[in-house]
């Protein structure tokens, strides 16, 4: 036989009473003390990037106009980036930055009011998605124009790309910027950091070609000792570029890099091999590079210096080499804010060609060199 339990009015009213208390219970229920939820608020930051200079040519002179033989001297503008950066949400961020170029011949010939121009181009335009809520702060994957994964990497620590850029970038070995993807990552505890990616291969100077080959990058950055302060800034990185001109024109970099940051310098040592063949009627060229850079300073003054030695051997097959030399003092302007710098360098290069059949003279410069950040 079946029973039935009845439930009378007041002990409905009780029941209901007790969830009630329950559901209050539970919405009074306080995050834990020392947590701040992510900032989802879509922001928009506009900044800006200058390089300035004037540069007096000691070597080679030129011959002017007239017949005479002149030291060429030139107040110039290299570099006026406008930084757009923001985010739609704490996981996703963007970037735009168009870059100042003088516009070079047309076709071969000057075009009166439009050779020589100042004009802008696209360094960086992507979309970034950022990975801190579920790995180490500061990963992320990338989608569209951005740094590759050396040069950015080496312009951090080097600090004087106002002057002139690195090694690797000014012999025309990589690019700064290209399109493509890639995905960064942070090891736990400050023990380094490894970038990779698929790209274009051909940089933001130049349009994108029908070859189908793409530029396969990666570095990978080691920090060994990250819990000593007084060596945890130093770092181990190496590079690898795989690339093809076309299918089977290969196009190689390896690099390796060694770095050394604290208060009182700033150090790097680079070494670079490059394979390159660029037709199938001729043999690949094998060359490598040295670049030596030190960045002495007193802290919380303002005043440093630049010390820099490259020497670069175009084909390692032939005698032929180039040595760079750039030194000179330089002030920091005291600032409050992340982001924000201003710097003034006085500097002299000297560029020597040695062991050339068709040896090129000397070359010998000094200049002002000016950096503006906001």
């Amino acid at each position: 036989m079946k029973h039935r339990i009845r439930m009378f009015p007041a002990a409905y009213a009780a029941a209901a009473m007790i969830l009630a208390g329950s559901a209050s219970a539970r919405g009074q229920i306080t995050v834990a003390e020392g947590y701040t939820p992510p900032d989802d608020t879509p922001q928009v930051n506009v900044g800006g990037t200058i390089f300035a200079n004037y540069t007096y040519q000691l070597e080679p002179t030129v011959t002017n106009s007239q017949g005479d033989r002149v030291h060429p001297s030139s107040f110039d503008v290299t570099r006026a980036y406008i930084n757009v950066t923001g985010q739609i949400n704490h996981l996703i961020n963007f970037r735009i930055t168009p870059d100042v170029v003088r516009v070079g011949q047309v076709d071969g010939k000057d075009v009166p009011g439009i050779t020589g121009t100042l004009t802008y181009r696209l360094k960086y335009a992507y979309g970034q998605l950022n990975f801190s809520d579920f790995t180490t702060k500061g990963s992320w994957l990338r989608l569209g124009l951005q740094q590759t994964p050396f040069i950015d990497f080496e312009e951090g620590i080097y600090r004087y790309r106002f002057q002139g850029t690195v090694q690797e970038d000014r012999e025309g070995f990589l690019t700064s910027s290209d399109l493509g993807a890639s995905v960064h990552w942070n090891f736990p505890g400050n023990f380094g950091d490894v970038h990779g990616g698929v790209y274009n291969g051909d940089g933001y100077t130049r349009p994108n070609d029908a070859d189908g080959q793409m530029s396969y990058q990666v570095r990978l950055t080691f920090r060994p000792l990250p819990m000593i302060p007084v060596i945890k800034g130093l770092r181990i990185t190496g590079f690898y570029d795989s690339d093809h001109y076309l299918e089977d024109l290969k196009k190689e970099r390896y690099i390796g890099f060694l770095s050394f940051e604290n208060p009182w310098v700033n150090f790097g040592a680079q070494y670079d091999h490059n394979k390159d063949k660029r037709s199938a009627s001729v043999s690949q060229v094998d060359s490598e590079g040295w670049s030596v850079w030190v960045t002495p300073r007193i802290p919380d003054c303002g005043f440093e210096a630049l010390i820099r030695w490259d020497r670069i051997t175009p084909d390692t097959s032939s005698s032929a080499r180039k040595q760079r030399l750039i030194a000179g003092p330089a002030y920091w302007f005291p600032v409050t804010k992340s982001g924000v710098a201003a710097a003034v360098l006085l500097n002299f290069e000297q560029i020597r060609y040695m062991g050339a059949p068709n040896q090129r003279p000397t070359e010998e410069r000094y200049a002002v060199s000016t950096l503006f950040n906001f």
